[in-house]
């Protein structure tokens, strides 16, 4: 039984947009985006709004892997960008993100980080069993 491919995703969000966000609307935006371990975290970085930005990417590019976009099928708080001890980020699905996986008979979804001071971008790759 292999592992095949069944969706991509990849975004790109400017750390300005965020940082714009976090000045005009506070922590409503931030906690309608992110769980509170992802703020725990990105809160206490140098240019919180990168790391902020690179997990909003995260979470828009597994909805494209998925193929739903951020709506009702997945939800922002759906998804959670854990960071390892490696310091490689992982993704946890919670609720109907949990609901979406199985239902895309998918086993994982694998994600990538990157920002610079300007930019935040991410990759998500959804993984499922080649036998479904």
């Amino acid at each position: 039984m292999g592992e095949i491919i069944l969706g991509t995703g990849i975004d790109l969000v400017a750390c300005n947009r965020i940082q714009d966000s976090m000045e005009r609307f506070g922590s409503r935006f931030l906690n309608r985006i992110f769980i509170q371990t992802e703020l725990d975290y990105c809160l206490k970085q140098k240019y919180p709004e990168c790391h902020l930005a690179a997990r909003f990417a995260a979470k828009e590019a597994v909805s494209k892997a998925f193929g739903t976009g951020i709506g009702g099928h997945l939800g922002w708080k759906d998804m959670e960008v854990h960071r390892l001890k490696s310091g490689e980020p992982q993704l946890r699905l919670h609720n109907k993100g949990v609901t979406l996986l199985e239902n895309k008979n998918g086993i994982r979804v694998l994600i990538s980080l990157t920002h610079t001071k300007e930019y935040g971008a991410a990759t998500a790759i959804l993984i499922g069993n080649e036998d479904c």
